[in-house]
């Protein structure tokens, strides 16, 4: 199970970033559900590298799904997708045999796998492999639609420049689903842009934070204590290559609120139960309230950057320096938002089946 996330609706993923090809496997979702070839490869595109701001490398990412949909609906049994790799350069990685990148599974690998794991590109540690979780998610997001549950996620901050957070929740996460960088306000989004492009003039790197809110997810979702929703979508969003932290909600502010200020007081409006405020982001004691859900995500910055660095011959363990090579992204947080989306779904496809059975997830 060290490569599959779920119980009742699982994802696994395979591949590694200068193999034949990478991929996932989709199991349990209900027969019937549609599957929208043209919208995953749209969601795809939007985790491509684009531009000045991303890796060079660019693949083509077109998914072959070879199993579990028959006339263009969900079949019931495991969905396969595969996406070949095409556009790789092996041979900027020979050094990274015997020498760790800082910032990367190279030592970590080395240790567990004793030299036989694909270090080209970071094998299976690599964020290319979040590629097939982006074509699972695609299916997994169609079917959360298909039951009024959406989802959006907005750069919040990049390089030290942030965004506004939400105010039209719909009219916000309905825009975000077409953005390539995902910002809400545009002033913001060139600064940030501007940021990315001044750390790459440098041979650096920047990190950033994602936010997320989901709408339409009913209450009594989730279970206490170790299979709280928050720590199921934590540990799916820690999965993401170059997450280091999360929070719900006010998250660590909430450490300097008082009892008064953080309670999100309770109100019954037109037969139902509502808060003014959501300081628990959508969630007490590991359940939804049918507040949104709400959570940022920590990025940490590329850790390839063209600067040289200090590190270790794993052959020898004598101390020596290291300048990667090949093609790298100066930032990787504006890619990343389709996978904290992808992530957010496939969790919540799993916990919705769970709550309500398999069958909940075909829309009448």
């Amino acid at each position: 199970m060290k490569n599959t996330f779920g119980s009742s609706v699982s994802v696994t993923v395979f591949g590694e970033s200068h193999g034949a090809a990478i991929g996932a496997v989709l199991d349990g979702l209900a027969p019937g559900i549609p599957v929208d070839e043209e919208f995953i490869a749209f969601q795809m595109k939007l985790r491509q590298s684009v531009g000045a701001l991303s890796t060079a490398r660019r693949e083509a990412d077109s998914v072959r799904i070879v199993s579990g949909v028959f006339n263009g609906r969900t079949t019931g049994t495991p969905i396969t997708f595969i996406i070949e790799n095409q556009d790789t350069r092996s041979k900027d990685y020979g050094e990274l045999a015997y020498k760790a990148r800082p910032g990367h599974a190279d030592f970590s690998a080395q240790m567990k796998y004793h030299g036989f794991q694909d270090f080209r590109g970071g094998g299976h540690f690599s964020g290319r492999i979040t590629a097939g979780i982006v074509a699972a998610g695609a299916v997994a997001i169609s079917a959360l639609r298909g039951r009024g549950i959406s989802i959006g996620t907005h750069i919040l901050s990049c390089g030290g420049i942030y965004d506004r957070s939400f105010g039209d929740i719909n009219a916000d996460t309905a825009r975000l689903g077409s953005m390539e960088f995902a910002v809400l306000d545009d002033a913001k989004a060139r600064e940030m842009q501007a940021a990315i492009t001044a750390a790459k003039q440098d041979g650096d790197s920047v990190g950033g934070r994602l936010e997320t809110i989901v709408t339409g997810v009913p209450a009594g979702v989730g279970e206490p204590w170790f299979d709280t929703l928050e720590s199921i979508l934590a540990h799916a969003l820690f999965s993401i290559p170059a997450v280091k932290g999360v929070e719900f909600g006010a998250g660590f502010a909430a450490a300097d609120m008082l009892g008064s200020q953080c309670n999100d007081c309770f109100r019954s409006e037109n037969g139902s139960v509502t808060a003014p405020t959501n300081n628990n982001g959508g969630i007490i004691g590991g359940i939804t309230t049918g507040m949104p859900i709400l959570f940022r995500t920590a990025i940490k910055p590329t850790p390839s950057i063209f600067r040289e660095q200090q590190t270790v011959d794993l052959n020898t363990l004598e101390n020596t320096t290291l300048q990667i090579k090949g093609r790298h992204d100066p930032a990787i947080v504006h890619r990343a938002r389709v996978v904290a989306d992808s992530v957010t779904a496939l969790v919540l496809c799993d916990q919705l089946a769970i709550r309500f059975g398999t069958d909940w997830l075909k829309a009448e």
